[in-house]
């Protein structure tokens, strides 16, 4: 039995309508494997690489290099089995035949981000979802709701999952009060009540899960567990020149090396991610805010919380890359939890490796 698959554009986050194509990674005639990657794609927020959902022979590349398409444009053609080039070809003419560029654009735009100003504060927040404990991811230090994008959806599924942009950070209110781990802790739970939801399960990056910790210790009731990724608050050590020079770059030149730390794969920071984090750090009360929170948390390059004993008082996932350049992944050594080290990858290993990080989260929280 044959099975002629078309691979198509994928969509990376809400805000994705287009992907260029960068290089294709397997050839016509090659055989694929499900999960195998199969050409890199750059958007305006990542590059990353288009994986095959299924198994099978690249009978043909559609896509060329350099080439502008549409979400959900046809890429290429995977056949599983055996098909004749003229079965193939009435696909593809089937396929474009029928393909509208954006054409789903009105029904995908589904859910947005919302804004509520609690307690005189903005707060921007992405809620999907529904059903079963409430998840709750949290962001780090000069992030925001879309270091999510290879996330959200899928952990959406049967399960309402809610991001948030932390104070200073995003489209949440740029000016904090005390700029320490409880103001932002607290901002998380006053969203919480906002959102009537008594007790979640927090995913916390990097300050994020400094952030998630600290919640966990000022209202322990409300944590269901905490998967950690990458996370500070679990030791001393942190790349201060890392935090000190994200602070102080004001153009590109000073921003890139800064930014390339982060991931395992430096290609990935590209023109737009660094335009838009630029965009980012000149909105008026940024550069105050994260400064604060620098000297607040991580004054002289090390970590002043200590959050190691809140991880044995609920069930807790750590999740890090063997290579992260900002938090060593030493840090989750003898911790009381379930520990998964990510060979090769980096600070941002939930969108370098997305699939692997969504699947550990699931298996844990179910």
């Amino acid at each position: 039995m044959s099975q002629i698959h078309t691979l198509t554009m994928p969509k990376w986050g809400l805000s994705m309508t287009e992907g260029r194509v960068d290089a294709w990674l397997k050839e016509e005639g090659e055989p694929i494997s499900k999960g195998d990657e199969v050409l890199d794609v750059e958007t305006d927020k990542i590059s990353s690489s288009v994986e095959a959902p299924f198994s099978g022979v690249l009978r043909r590349r559609i896509a060329q290099p350099d080439e502008t398409l549409s979400v959900g444009a046809l890429l290429a053609v995977i056949v599983e089995g055996e098909a004749s080039e003229a079965q193939i070809d009435e696909v593809i003419a089937q396929f474009q035949a029928s393909f509208v560029p954006g054409g789903d654009a009105s029904e995908d735009s589904g859910p947005s981000p919302q804004k509520v100003e609690i307690d005189g504060r903005m707060l921007r927040y992405f809620d999907r979802g529904e059903g079963g404990t409430p998840l709750v991811l949290v962001h780090g230090f000069g992030g925001d709701l879309n270091n999510w994008l290879f996330n959200h959806e899928p952990l959406a599924t049967g399960r309402r999952v809610i991001a948030l942009d932390l104070p200073g950070h995003g489209e949440s209110g740029k000016v904090l009060q005390k700029g320490d781990l409880d103001e932002l802790s607290e901002a998380v739970l006053a969203l919480l009540d906002h959102l009537d939801i008594e007790r979640a399960h927090f995913v916390g990056h990097s300050m994020g899960g400094a952030v998630s910790l600290n919640l966990a210790r000022l209202a322990p009731a409300r944590a269901a567990s905490l998967t950690l990724i990458a996370s500070a608050g679990l030791g001393p050590d942190i790349n201060g020149s890392y935090l000190q020079g994200f602070v102080d770059a004001s153009n590109r030149n000073a921003l890139k090396p800064q930014l390339v730390q982060l991931f395992s794969d430096p290609a990935l920071v590209n023109r737009q991610m660094l335009e838009d984090m630029l965009k980012f750090k000149r909105l008026e009360g940024v550069d105050t805010a994260l400064r604060q929170l620098l000297g607040n948390l991580f004054e002289g390059g090390q970590q002043r919380q200590g959050l190691r004993a809140v991880v044995a008082q609920q069930p807790s996932l750590v999740i890090w890359g063997e290579r992260d350049a900002i938090i060593p992944a030493a840090h989750a050594q003898g911790l009381s939890a379930q520990i998964h080290v990510l060979a090769g990858q980096g600070h941002m290993v939930q969108m370098e490796a997305a699939d692997e990080v969504n699947r550990l989260i699931l298996a844990f929280i179910q």
